[in-house]
């Protein structure tokens, strides 16, 4: 468990450096051309904001999946009985995990399904988010620069 917060805790410190490279544009001084320098700059943010989402989400499935059949009161999930009423938890009969999309599922013997977690939506959609805003920032940045040396070479 420390170290998926280790891991989180520095994709968040990446990020925050990243958004501070990012605020660093707005000063004098800042380098040319400084748009496809924003955007790099915004993109490694997003990436590492991505990461830093994407990981809490994968080491609390991950932690979820190895309490299961640990020790007294491990099976069902503890995840799946734990914050529960009665009523959610009767007839549950296993759980499903997975990694991408994150999720913790909770099955009943009539097929039903409950999430244990809520919490894996904002990190599934957050880290999908920004990762695409990563890409496109990159392929913004990319696209800048080849514009402007096509434009470099036609004055030429």
């Amino acid at each position: 468990m420390l170290v998926g917060l280790g891991v989180s805790a520095a994709c968040a410190v990446g990020a925050l450096i990243a958004a501070a490279g990012v605020v660093a544009m707005a000063f004098p001084g800042r380098p040319e051309p400084w748009a496809v320098h924003l955007m790099r700059r915004a993109a490694a943010g997003a990436a590492w904001a991505a990461a830093a989402a994407y990981s809490l989400g994968f080491f609390a499935v991950l932690m979820s999946e190895s309490e299961f059949g640990e020790g007294a009161s491990s099976v069902p999930a503890p995840a799946c009985v734990d914050g529960f009423d009665e009523a959610t938890v009767e007839g549950l009969s296993h759980h499903r995990s997975s990694y991408l999309p994150l999720r913790f599922d909770c099955v009943r013997d009539d097929g039903s399904v409950y999430a244990s977690d809520p919490s894996y939506v904002w990190m599934n959609g957050a880290s999908a988010s920004l990762a695409v805003s990563a890409a496109l920032l990159a392929i913004g940045a990319g696209y800048a620069t080849e514009l402007r040396a096509r434009r470099a070479a036609v004055v030429s």
